[in-house]
């Protein structure tokens, strides 16, 4: 599958006030945009071009992607506007830019390194109109799956078939260009209606459950600490070597901090983030505190954003 699509025009509200500067999938994990882990992901399983939907701010996308490239491959993004259009309203809007082919889709706010080739498997082998990634563990247990059959069955017992529902979706799937069939054009919509109904009408949703690897929706604040914590030393240093430590800094536990960020004389930094070209002035006491670009941080603090 050599396309996909990026959602990135979340507002981020549970974010607030790290989305005030940048769209939720810009924001920054060990030093660089979040969106920038989907795309690797995707590349190293064979997509050669990406298209991202924006929103909120969607200027700063012109800024992290001038030539609106990564790493060589191309993107080509779409704004959102007046309205972000949801999930499956995003996917109609692209739908010239996908052309006629299979695409993958990839939130724009979740960190994972799952292996994506099952996905890809599955979705050819069984002929499914759409395949969806799912876990049997996470924070969110809403997909009843039949794994005989290898097809979603509900969805929080929307249908009625009494299943809640055991699996986590990891907001991850494979589409046949088909699916454009299901989606009202322009119409403000999730995806999770579009599946329903296709689960009402007989249509293969499929599905793969792949526990390997890691996974995090960071769309809270608690989370996007929290893998900052457990994800540690796995994407790179904590501290970029162009950040400046100043000496009688004191620092303790797991802090990361970005490039150009400057950590003055006699700080006290306990499991922070600093972005790059943040700042904590001297004497400042942080605690689970993340400080964004261009900001200085002062005096004491535990859990707060500044």
């Amino acid at each position: 599958m050599k396309q996909a699509f990026v959602l990135g025009a979340g507002i981020g509200e549970r974010l607030k006030p790290l989305t005030e500067q940048l769209p939720k999938p810009l924001v920054p994990v060990f030093h660089r945009p979040l969106i920038t882990y989907a795309f690797d992901h995707l590349m190293a399983a064979g997509v050669s071009r990406l298209v991202v939907n924006t929103h909120h701010i969607p200027e700063a996308y012109a800024k992290a992607f001038p030539d609106q490239t990564y790493h060589g491959t191309p993107i080509q993004f779409r704004n959102e506007s007046p309205v972000r259009l949801e999930t499956a309203g995003g996917i109609s809007n692209v739908r010239d830019l996908l052309g006629n082919e299979p695409f993958l889709v990839y939130n724009g706010d979740i960190l994972t390194d799952l292996p994506l080739k099952p996905l890809l498997t599955e979705h050819r082998e069984n002929g499914n109109l759409v395949t969806l990634i799912l876990r049997s563990h996470g924070p969110s247990l809403h997909i009843a799956f039949d794994p005989r059959r290898g097809l979603v069955t509900d969805i929080r017992n929307k249908l009625g078939t009494g299943d809640e529902g055991k699996y986590l979706f990891t907001g991850i799937y494979a589409c046949d260009p088909a699916i454009h069939d299901w989606i009202t054009p322009g119409k403000v919509e999730s995806v999770i209606p579009i599946f329903l109904n296709m689960i009402r009408a007989g249509a293969k949703l499929g599905a793969v459950v792949i526990d390997e690897g890691s996974w995090w929706d960071l769309g809270s604040r608690t989370a996007y600490l929290s893998a900052h914590s457990a994800l540690n030393g796995m994407y790179g240093p904590a501290i970029d070597p162009a950040a400046h430590i100043e000496a009688g800094a004191v620092l303790r536990g797991i802090n990361v901090i970005g490039a150009g960020a400057v950590i003055e004389s006699g700080v006290q930094l306990e499991d922070s983030i600093v972005w790059p070209g943040g700042r904590v002035k001297v004497g400042a006491d942080l605690k689970r505190c993340i400080v964004r670009s261009g900001i200085t941080a002062v005096g004491s603090a535990e859990d707060v954003d500044f």
